[in-house]
């Protein structure tokens, strides 16, 4: 598992104007206004809690973050897949996990928020992140995706699924997590991400990222979400502190769209510049940070046709190919394989299997969320 020490996120908030993060050991008095949308009576007693697995404590006091929780971030653990499901296999992943993050890391803590086993135990990861889940205010800074640390839920599931797939216990644990930190924090099922939507890796596995649009559909079956309530696209929020292949996506259109930016999925100064001049250009808030905004996103991207080529196709085919489709190569032309992959993933979200690319294709294609996923069964 690589993930970034939590402090650079402390930094990240004092650089972005977002406020400082305040510094706080676990079990302080510290407290934030009460978030509306938290049920401060939620039944939680199904999650492990750090002392019921034994963690160590904290190397260092550990950091509260100061802004909204925004999103969910799944993970895979690139451990191995074990058919050990059991609740003692579940601690000593637990345990596992938080000495390879100290110990080799040199982190303070466990990296991630929560952590589920193949056999679907939940377990707290970092510690504080269970009592900031029941107060649904703040959540602990972490350390499971530079950029995203403070206002993020991250959740690692044990096993690789670049090509297994996870077991039904595990989905079904992430489902009820999930469910539960949207309750708590006021999040939504088009709110929950995938660790390569936000960061250049493998995570969570092509197979198991398959997955992510059903999982979306139960957790908002379980929030019983009015589907009006849903936006029509949403996108994810990339920003000047993230590094993806998303980023390289957006370099490909800045660069269609006349800007001399290299596509290398590293959110570099050239590209700072060009995503705020395009805002600029476009009458769009230019954002401080560079954030890749809705409108930001619906302006670059533009529709396509099966005859299109160029820098746009490659875009296409460069996420298509990391996603999995290893029958799609960068080539700028609009071939078989890649009609047949865009094809494939407006089935997985709902969309018309026309193989031309909507705005909203797109918003699918960099990890974004479509209204007519939650329609599609």
């Amino acid at each position: 598992m690589h993930f970034d020490h939590p402090e650079l996120d402390r930094r990240t908030l004092l650089r972005a104007g977002l406020g400082a993060a305040t510094v706080a050991v676990v079990g302080s008095e510290l407290a934030f206004p009460a978030a509306a949308q938290a049920d401060p009576g939620a039944d939680l007693d199904w999650i492990i809690s750090c002392d019921e697995w034994g963690a160590r404590p904290p190397a260092d006091p550990l950091v509260i973050s100061a802004i909204p929780t925004n999103k969910i971030i799944v993970h895979h653990m690139a451990f191995p897949n074990v058919t050990d499901y059991s609740e003692a296999q579940a601690i000593k992943l637990a345990r596992d996990c938080q000495n390879l993050h100290m110990d080799n890391n040199g982190w303070s803590d466990t990296g991630q928020h929560f952590t589920i086993s193949r056999g679907g135990y939940v377990l707290e990861g970092r510690h504080g992140s269970l009592e900031r889940l029941a107060a649904g205010d703040r959540q602990m800074v972490s350390a499971h995706c530079p950029g995203e640390n403070g206002r993020s839920i991250g959740i690692e599931n044990e096993g690789t699924y670049v090509t297994d797939t996870p077991p039904e216990a595990l989905l079904d644990s992430l489902v009820d997590l999930c469910t539960t930190i949207c309750r708590q924090y006021g999040l939504h099922a088009h709110d929950i991400f995938g660790h390569w939507d936000f960061r250049t890796t493998l995570c969570p596995g092509a197979t198991f990222y398959r997955l992510f649009p059903a999982v979306r559909r139960r957790v908002f079956a379980k929030l019983g979400t009015d589907l009006a309530d849903v936006p029509a696209r949403r996108w994810p929020d990339l920003w000047r502190f993230v590094s993806s292949p998303a980023v390289r996506v957006a370099q490909y259109l800045l660069a269609y769209r006349g800007y001399a930016v290299t596509p290398n999925s590293a959110f570099d100064a050239a590209t700072i510049a060009a995503v705020q001049d395009w805002q600029a250009r476009n009458g769009i808030p230019v954002d401080v940070d560079a954030t890749l905004t809705g409108p930001t996103w619906e302006t670059l991207a533009p529709e396509l046709d099966t005859d299109a080529t160029g820098l746009p196709v490659q875009a296409i085919q460069f996420m298509l190919n990391w996603k999995g489709y290893a029958e799609v190569t960068v080539t700028g032309e609009y071939d078989h394989a890649t009609k047949h992959a865009v094809k494939d993933l407006q089935r997985l979200h709902g969309l018309p299997r026309t193989g031309k690319v909507s705005t909203s294709t797109w918003c699918a294609l960099v990890g974004g969320i479509v209204r007519q996923s939650f329609r599609h069964r």
